[in-house]
């Protein structure tokens, strides 16, 4: 076997391996006692129902990912990525438009192979669980923009990177360091206004006592809020949420129905102090610096290491006599996910100390104990894990525990 490759398939397991044990022992620890703080949060037909969904969705989900890591490592091995290259490579496209045919025909295959996990894991598991409200048609149609506007957007920034990769040499790392950090700006700033209205609809909230006390949070937390709109989440799940987007005078508020269906307008006001507690201590852009740090580590060591011939000849083009760009793209890919694994455990960690302060700030507002009964029955609708095991919260979170957040509350508020 080719060193680089075995390099690529042990790198590969290990990662597979080291998430299936941190699965295992979350799974485990879902039977430990619930904190005294979170006794409240579930009846116990309620926490039964918990620990099944638990249960099941992690079961399915090892099985989803063994499955597709099998089918991977064959695909390494057989070199049938470099297969797909040979026979696209006949066509004399150039480099931009070769690299875009290859990623389309990987795409495509990954999200039809994906299809029947999705079809099972929507209407038998969150069917089963009283989360799923998507109708058949409503699962295809999405199916289908989400293919279209993958292939439109990402292929635009792919063309991009790949002309600057093969037109820039030394000075690629940087050019396309540029050009993703003007991608994610540009998205998150249409995001609500472009990306949402594709899937969603969203209606601005109507006049009431919701909407003014929104808008005197604004003025109270010197964070004026303009816009407020209602997203239909409830015709895809019962699972709630609120978020931010958008950037100065562009900013909006979306509240999904069902969180404003389940919380009382209090709770729903210390929802959103937290998220503006995010933008007064500008974790934006803190976590936007951070990506751009991670960007900057990735494309500047993928701008060495694809210099490499081996990196194509690994994945089945044996006849490379100069390196080929999506090739060496997917090898780097695995090979950099020791690196990758290490940056996100030390985001996570940042992300879960920025959430602290944003709570915190909304506590030092008098929301505190509201945020906290909010927070519960975010938990309890989406069937949360009480007692997730401190190696997955270490390694997965962006956020702590439920218990952990009660704790530095009341901390707080003392």
């Amino acid at each position: 076997m080719n060193r680089v490759l075995a390099i690529i398939l042990i790198i590969y397991i290990l990662g597979y391996l080291l998430e299936l044990i941190l699965d295992i022992l979350n799974l485990s620890h879902r039977k430990k006692s619930v904190p005294a703080a979170l006794t409240d949060v579930y009846s116990p037909d309620r926490y039964k129902l918990q620990q099944g969904y638990e249960a099941e969705s992690t079961r399915f989900s090892i099985l989803q990912t063994t499955i597709s890591v099998v089918f991977i490592i064959l695909i390494f091995y057989m070199g049938w990525l470099g297969a797909l290259h040979e026979h696209i490579l006949m066509l004399e496209l150039g480099n931009v438009l070769t690299t875009l045919i290859f990623f389309a025909i990987i795409s495509l295959a990954s999200s039809i192979a994906s299809l029947p996990f999705s079809i099972w894991s929507t209407f038998v598991i969150e069917e089963k669980y009283g989360f799923n409200k998507t109708t058949p048609r409503l699962f295809a149609v999405d199916f289908f923009k989400s293919i279209v506007l993958t292939f439109f957007v990402g292929g635009i920034l792919l063309g991009a990177l790949t002309w600057v990769y093969f037109a820039t040499g030394r000075w690629f790392w940087l050019i396309a360091l540029a050009i993703i950090l003007l991608f994610s700006l540009l998205a998150n700033a249409l995001y609500s206004t472009v990306i949402v209205p594709l899937f969603n609809k969203q209606k601005p909230l109507p006049d009431g006592p919701l909407l003014n006390s929104i808008k005197g949070l604004g003025d109270k937390l010197k964070f004026p809020v303009s816009k407020v709109f209602v997203i239909d989440g409830s015709k895809r799940s019962t699972k709630a949420n609120a978020y931010f987007s958008g950037f100065g005078k562009n900013r909006r508020v979306v509240l999904y129905d069902t969180l404003i269906e389940k919380m009382s307008n209090d709770e729903i006001l210390a929802v959103l102090a937290h998220e503006i507690g995010h933008y007064r201590k500008r974790h934006i852009w803190i976590n936007y610096l951070l990506g751009a740090a991670q960007s900057a580590i990735m494309l500047f060591i993928f701008g060495v290491v694809s210099q490499s011939v081996e990196l194509s000849v690994a994945l089945g083009f044996e006849g490379a006599t100069e390196p080929v760009f999506h090739l060496s793209l997917l090898a780097f890919s695995v090979l950099f996910l020791p690196i990758g694994d290490l940056i996100g455990i030390f985001t996570n960690m940042m992300s879960r100390k920025m959430e602290y302060q944003a709570d915190n700030f909304a506590a030092k507002y008098g929301l505190g104990q509201y945020l906290i009964a909010g927070l519960k029955k975010l938990s309890a609708q989406n069937l949360s894990n009480l007692t997730p095991h401190p190696a997955y919260v270490f390694v997965n979170y962006s956020h702590p525990t439920l218990n952990q957040r009660i704790k530095a509350i009341n901390n707080e508020e003392k």
